[in-house]
């Protein structure tokens, strides 16, 4: 799985260059995510700007990684496409995440 960060100061962005977070992803996913928070981000702005599928094994990867952030974390997921996003909301997991159009509104989000 190839992910790319970048470091904007109070959030760390976390961008997926997968077409697809499903079952075949979802674990590897879990742990470089798990990994990026051990190391001490607390704050990360999810970029799912290219992935045009989520299963339930990448929904739960995804909230796996809330749960690793605790209280004292944040997570927010921005550019997600249209039919990802009905995943969320057919799982009412866009009440449970904070689901932002750009990447500059999930780290303006996180800065607060």
């Amino acid at each position: 799985m190839e992910l790319e960060c970048s470091d904007m100061g109070t959030a760390l962005v976390v961008r997926t260059r997968e077409r697809r977070l499903d079952a075949r992803l979802a674990s590897e996913f879990k742990d470089r995510i798990g990994q990026l928070i051990e190391a001490g981000h607390r704050r990360i702005v999810l970029s799912l700007a290219g992935v045009d599928f989520v299963d339930s094994s990448g929904l739960g990867a995804i909230v796996s990684c809330l749960k690793k952030l605790g209280p004292a974390g944040d997570l927010v997921i921005c550019e997600v496409a249209d039919g990802v996003q009905q995943m969320f909301k057919l799982t009412r997991m866009d009440r449970v995440f904070r689901i932002l159009p750009t990447e500059a509104e999930g780290v303006a989000a996180l800065s607060v």
